[in-house]
C-alpha cells in the first residue's frame, strides 16, 4: 500500500497582473522522493516552491502536509535579518535548538568551512549560499525545498552537496539550471509549463526527449484545430446569411472552438542569443610569461603562462578565493601582475560580463538600461527598437517599463546578456554566465558562444556548459598553483590525475606538443636581427592593415565580380595570404616584446 504523500497541492491558481503563472496545478511529494521542478525563467518554479513551504500566496486552491511533518527551504536569495551571527541564523531552524553552541550546527558549519562567530552581513555570495544551506540541512527535514542551490558554489562543495543529497534519507525537490547536478540526483521530474505541472517518473536525463514528445503532439492538435476553425469560418461565411436559424448551433460551436484556441497557449518561444563581431582580432589574442600575484602573505597565482589564441574558447575553475576572477583580470589587462607580463594581441574589442550584475541598477526599467531614453538599441553596429530587442531575450511588453527589482534572477541575467552582447567585440569575459538561466537559454547561449569568431574567456561552475563550450581548463587549486588541461571539465578529471605534492610553478600544458621556451638568462640581449625585426615588424602590419582595408573596399564592389572575375579572384586570393601574413606578424611581434621585457627585468 503506498504511503501517503508529505506535501500536496489541489488545484493551485496563482496570477501576477494580468499573466496566469500557476493555472489548477496538482502534485504530491511522497516520502523520499528525488524531484527536480524543471521550467522556464519565470515560469513560477519559486512561486510554486513557496506554496509547497506553506506561504499563504495562492489565489485559490488547498495545501495538504502531513501533521508532523519537517519541511525545509532553501530560497535563491536568503533573509539574515535579525541574525547577528551565522551561527544563529543557522541555528534558528531548530525546533529543539540547544543555542548557537548546538553540536548539529558546529559540525555542519565546520563541514561547510564556515565561521559561525561571523556576522550575515558581510559574507560573499558563495559563503551567504553554503550558510544558506546549512539552515535548510541542519534540522535533518522530511522535505527540501531547494531553489538553485548551486549558484555560487564553487565545485568542490557542489560535490559535496551532491554527496549528501545522495545519502539524504528524507524527499527533496530541486530547481536547478546545473544538468549534471540534476542528472546525478533526481530520479522524477516535475515540469512546469504555462500554468501546469507534468510528472515524469523517469531521472532527468530523460526529460528532453519526453518534453518534446510532448511539444510535439500539441503543435499537431493545434494544427488540425486550426484546419477545422478555418473550415468552419468559410462555412460561416458562406451559409450563414441563407440558412441562419437552423446553423446557429453551428455557429454557436466555432466560437467556442475559437474559444479553444485562444486558451490552447503554445510553448514559450525561444530565447535569441547572437553576439556581435567587432574587428577580428591577432591570431594570438593573449600571452602571458610567469604571471604572479599575491593579496598579503597569500600568493593567489603563481607563475603562470599561457598563450591564447583567437577562437579559443578558455574556462577557468577553482574553488571559490583561489584565485580565478583574479586570474581572469591579469590575463585581460585590468590588474597588473606582481611579476610577470602579459600582452594582449592587436585590436582587441573586449566585452565582460560579471557575476554581480554590476551593469544593472534595481531602479531602472529594462528599457532604460539598453536605451536610456531613446526608443532604439545599437545592436551589432544596427539600430533595433528596443522592444524588440527585448522579446529576442523573452521578455514580455510589460516587463520593459517595470523596475529590475522586480525580474527573477534568470530574467535579470538574460537583461544582463542582452546589454553586454549588443556591443561589438573580439572577446567575451564571462564570470559566472549561467547562474539563473534555465536550460534552453544556456543551450542557446552556448550555441552563441560556440560560433562567437572571437575568444571567450568563461569562469564557471557549471561542469556540463563547461564540457559543452570550453577547448581548454585553467584549474586553480587555491595554493597558487594554476595548470591548463585540454578540453572540458570531464577532461581535466580524466587528465588531473592524482594530485601533486609539489608546490612548483604551474604553467600552461600546450596544445602541440613543443617544449615551452625557457627563460632567457640574465642580461642577454636579444641580437642586432630580433632587434631589428621588433622595429620593423609594427610597419609591416601597419602596411597589411592598409593593404587589406583597400582590398576589402575594393571587394565591396557588387559588379566587380561581373566586370573582372580575375581581378575579383586575385583580391580574394591576396586578402587571405595578406590576413595570414598579418596574423603570423602579430605573433613574432608579441613573442620578441614579451622576451625583451623578461630581458630586461632579468638585467
Amino acid at each position: 500500500m503506498a504511503e501517503p504523500p508529505l506535501l500536496a497541492l489541489q488545484d493551485i491558481r496563482f496570477r501576477l497582473g494580468d499573466q496566469t503563472i500557476l493555472d489548477g496545478v496538482e502534485l504530491s511529494i511522497a516520502p523520499g522522493e528525488r524531484l527536480s521542478l524543471i521550467g522556464r525563467n519565470g515560469a513560477g518554479k519559486s512561486t510554486l516552491l513557496r506554496i509547497l513551504a506553506g506561504e499563504p500566496i495562492a489565489d485559490s486552491g488547498t495545501r495538504f502536509a502531513q501533521p508532523g511533518a519537517v519541511v525545509a527551504t532553501l530560497p535563491q536569495e536568503p533573509d539574515f535579518t535579525g541574525h547577528e551571527t551565522v551561527a544563529h541564523y543557522v541555528t534558528s531552524a531548530l525546533a529543539d535548538s540547544l543555542g548557537p553552541s548546538d553540536y548539529r550546527v558546529a559540525a555542519l558549519l565546520d563541514e561547510l568551512k564556515l565561521d559561525g562567530t561571523r556576522a550575515p552581513s558581510g559574507l560573499s555570495g558563495g559563503e551567504a549560499r553554503r550558510v544558506a544551506l546549512a539552515r535548510a540541512l541542519v534540522a535533518e527535514p522530511d522535505v527540501l525545498l531547494l531553489d538553485e542551490p548551486t549558484n555560487h558554489l564553487d565545485l568542490p562543495t557542489i560535490e559535496w552537496l551532491e554527496a549528501t543529497l545522495a545519502a539524504w534519507k528524507g524527499a527533496y525537490v530541486l530547481v536547478s539550471h546545473d544538468r549534471r547536478f540534476l542528472t546525478n540526483l533526481a530520479r522524477a521530474v516535475l515540469w512546469l509549463d504555462r500554468g501546469i505541472v507534468r510528472r515524469l517518473d523517469r531521472g532527468y536525463a530523460e526529460f528532453e526527449t519526453w518534453s518534446n514528445d510532448i511539444l510535439e503532439r500539441e503543435a499537431t492538435e493545434r494544427h488540425k484545430l486550426d484546419r477545422l476553425i478555418e473550415r468552419e469560418t468559410e462555412w460561416a461565411g458562406k451559409s450563414i446569411r441563407a440558412r441562419r436559424t437552423r446553423n446557429e448551433g453551428r455557429l454557436r460551436a466555432l466560437g467556442e472552438l475559437r474559444k479553444q484556441r485562444r486558451q490552447q497557449i503554445g510553448p514559450v518561444g525561444r530565447a535569441v542569443i547572437e553576439t556581435g563581431s567587432a574587428e577580428q582580432s591577432g591570431a594570438l589574442a593573449i600571452t602571458a610569461r610567469n604571471i604572479s600575484k599575491s593579496w598579503g602573505d597569500k600568493t593567489v597565482v603563481r607563475e603562470f603562462s599561457t598563450r591564447i589564441f583567437r577562437r579559443d574558447r578558455i574556462g577557468l575553475i577553482g574553488p571559490n578565493g583561489a584565485g580565478k576572477t583574479t586570474l581572469l583580470r591579469m590575463l585581460i589587462g585590468e590588474l597588473e601582475p606582481d611579476t610577470g607580463s602579459v600582452k594582449l594581441g592587436a585590436n582587441l574589442i573586449p566585452v565582460v560580463i560579471d557575476q554581480r550584475r554590476t551593469a544593472l541598477d534595481p531602479d531602472k526599467t529594462p528599457w532604460e538600461i539598453l536605451a536610456d531614453r531613446n526608443d532604439h538599441v545599437l545592436v551589432r553596429g544596427q539600430q533595433r527598437h528596443v522592444m524588440t530587442y527585448l522579446r529576442e531575450y523573452l521578455f514580455r511588453d510589460e516587463q520593459a517599463r517595470q523596475p529590475v527589482r522586480t525580474l527573477s534572477g534568470g530574467e535579470r541575467n538574460r537583461l544582463l546578456l542582452a546589454k553586454a552582447l549588443a556591443a561589438p567585440s573580439n572577446l567575451i569575459v564571462l564570470d559566472e554566465p549561467t547562474n539563473d538561466l534555465d536550460a534552453d537559454t544556456l543551450d542557446l547561449l552556448q550555441e552563441a558562444l560556440a560560433d562567437y569568431d572571437g575568444t571567450v574567456l568563461l569562469v564557471s561552475h557549471d561542469r556540463d556548459f563547461l564540457d559543452r563550450l570550453v577547448t581548454s581548463t585553467i584549474a586553480l587549486e587555491g595554493d597558487g598553483t594554476a595548470i591548463e588541461y585540454a578540453g572540458g571539465y570531464s577532461d581535466y578529471l580524466f587528465q588531473r590525475g592524482p594530485r601533486e605534492v609539489s608546490a612548483a610553478p604551474a604553467v600552461r600544458r600546450e596544445k602541440t606538443t613543443a617544449a615551452p621556451r625557457e627563460a632567457a638568462p640574465a642580461k642577454q640581449r636579444l641580437g642586432y636581427k630580433r632587434e631589428r625585426a621588433l622595429a620593423e615588424l609594427p610597419k609591416k602590419m601597419d602596411a597589411l592593415h592598409a593593404e587589406m582595408a583597400a582590398l576589402n573596399e575594393a571587394l565591396a564592389d557588387p559588379a566587380l565580380y561581373t566586370r573582372d572575375p580575375k581581378g575579383f579572384a586575385a583580391k580574394t586570393t591576396r586578402l587571405g595570404a595578406a590576413q595570414a601574413e598579418l596574423d603570423a606578424a602579430e605573433t613574432e611581434w608579441l613573442e620578441l616584446e614579451m622576451l625583451r621585457e623578461e630581458l630586461k627585468s632579468a638585467g
